[in-house]
């Protein structure tokens, strides 16, 4: 991916995306963090996403068939016959170190266009993640053969979403599965009316990002325009669909700091994408919950949570 594809696709949980940003005069530190908040509020659900992708391999590989792996397949064989994972989007590499967990003798590899945020995937690890760079859709050739390829709010990001999947199919081995975690439902953080402006405000937000998302995706080298039917383009990839399940990704109020403090970055870069598009009331609520010090501010508000839905789409070759 390029510098501004990678800046889209690592500013965002459920697609949030962010403006392009020349590579030198990024904060990789304080990118990597955020980053890392970002996978480590979605760590329960990827854990269990884990568990059900090692059930769906095991029961591919014991059946020799596709059609037995269901949505409720299951979690014994734990990472059987896994020895290859890739993470292909992997950032500083916390949902790599996930599947590590999950598939314990496999090698996992992080795969990222950013040696910054590899460099991070490797120390965090101590080692026990492989790392390679590469510049997708230029590089997928560079990736080399995997059992499983997981690829979380990334193909998003790609021009041709269609031939991305295409070549992520042409790297399995025989029985392997591209795992795809796109789509889903957005965050949800406050009640509907939390007393600063007008209620509905998130709802609000979300129809304007929506239509930033679009401006986005029509911008992107190569762009081709997609009914974003995930197993139906997995299919048209060569592959068959061998289940979707959606995980639920919730915190409860009053949120953990670490996670206000995302939700306050998360604020900032939608405040910075969409005032334009904000009516003079929603913006002022906008800026109400940034306010470092008031009470009513997203780092204090007792009635702070977290909740959202990462749906997984997965697929197997023959």
């Amino acid at each position: 991916m390029s510098t501004h594809q990678h800046q889209h696709q690592h500013q965002h949980g459920n697609h949030h995306h962010g403006h392009g940003v020349p590579a030198a005069d990024l904060d990789w530190d304080a990118l990597a963090a955020h980053l890392e908040r970002e996978a480590e509020l979605r760590a329960d659900a990827v854990t269990e996403a884990a568990r059900w992708l090692a059930g769906l391999h095991a029961e591919g590989a014991t059946n020799g068939a596709t059609d037995s792996a269901t949505d409720g397949g299951s979690e014994t064989g734990r990472g059987s016959g896994v020895r290859r994972v890739l993470d292909v989007g992997s950032g500083p590499g916390v949902i790599a170190g996930m599947l590590a967990e999950a598939f314990p003798a496999a090698e996992v590899v992080a795969v990222d266009q950013s040696a910054a945020l590899l460099e991070r995937a490797r120390a965090r690890s101590g080692g026990r993640l492989g790392v390679q760079q590469a510049d997708l859709p230029a590089e997928f050739g560079k990736l080399g053969e995997a059992d499983l390829v997981w690829s979380g709010n990334a193909i998003h990001h790609l021009g041709d979403q269609q031939a991305a999947l295409a070549s992520l199919a042409g790297v399995l081995r025989p029985g392997g599965l591209l795992a795809v975690a796109e789509s889903g439902l957005p965050p949800r953080y406050l009640p509907r009316d939390f007393g600063l402006g007008r209620p509905g405000f998130q709802a609000r937000m979300d129809a304007a990002h929506e239509d930033g998302f679009s401006a986005m995706r029509a911008e992107l080298p190569g762009a081709v325009a997609e009914v974003e039917d995930w197993p139906a383009m997995l299919e048209r990839a060569g592959l068959t669909p061998s289940g979707t399940r959606t995980f639920l990704v919730e915190h409860r109020a009053p949120l953990a700091e670490p996670f206000r403090a995302y939700l306050h970055t998360q604020l900032a870069r939608r405040q910075e994408q969409l005032a334009d598009h904000l009516d003079p009331e929603d913006r002022a609520t906008l800026a109400a919950l940034l306010d470092e010090d008031a009470p009513t501010g997203i780092l204090h508000r007792p009635d702070a949570f977290y909740l959202s839905a990462m749906t997984v789409h997965t697929a197997r070759k023959a």
